[in-house]
Parts: structure tokens; sequence; C-alpha cells
């Protein structure tokens, strides 16, 4: 297993935010996610008029490293905007509990202070997962 860099994640979710498409929040996400073989697959929010179909950055990361062919999972990164450190929302702890174990590092950080990013568990923020 690759040693998992939370600066090198932290500052890949940073770089994607820029590219988030959020016209309407204005609130523009990055997700970093580190594959099982050390890869790095980014995510950035993409928000929609029809609220409902709006994607988080984090769930964006899932679905773009599943369609190039990665499942396995073992870290994530979250940056936004401003001052708040974006921890992931519910439907986002749900996808992320599909594909990756409870003890998957999720590191959350705001852009203006990437050094003081908090950290816990997937299982920590999703206790008692739903799976079949």
């Amino acid at each position: 297993m690759n040693e998992i860099n939370p600066k090198k994640l932290l500052e890949a979710a940073a770089h994607v935010m820029e590219k988030a498409y959020a016209p309407y929040s204005k609130f523009r996400v990055g997700a970093a996610l580190m594959t099982e073989d050390g890869a790095i697959v980014t995510g950035c929010n993409v928000e929609n008029s029809s609220f409902g179909l709006t994607n988080c950055a984090e769930r964006t990361a899932v679905f773009s490293a599943i369609a190039s062919g990665k499942m396995k999972f073992t870290a994530i990164a979250i940056v936004a905007d401003g001052n708040q450190k974006p921890y992931p929302c519910g439907a986002c702890r749900q996808v992320l509990a599909e594909f990756c174990p409870p003890d998957l590092p999720v590191f959350v950080a705001s852009k203006g202070n990437l050094s003081t990013f908090e950290h816990s568990t997937l299982g920590e923020l999703l206790p008692k997962t739903f799976r079949l």
C-alpha cells in the first residue's frame, strides 16, 4: 500500500476546486481520492439550476475513478472556498461507504488554510453504515 500524504491530497483537491461550477451557491469544493495503487483522482462540485441534479466533488471523484477502472481507495481530501471545513454530505458519505472501508482517512480543509486540516475516518462520519 502507498503511503498517504495528506498535504499532497489537499493540494490536489484545492487545485481541482478552482474548476468547480458553482454559480448558484458560490461555494466551490474539490476532492482528491487516493486509489489503492497510489494514483490520485480528483473531482469538483458541478451545480445545476435544478438543484437535485447538482453533483458534489466527492461523488464526482468516486465516479471518475470508477470510470477509469479504479474501485479501491485509501484516502480522500476535501477542500472548499472560505474558512469552512467541508465535511461530506450524507449522500457522499453513503457513496464512499459503498467503495471504501470504515477506516478510510478523510482530510478536510479550507482553501485559505490547507495546513490546519482536520482528519477523521469514514466510519466516524457514517457509523452503522448501510450495505447490502
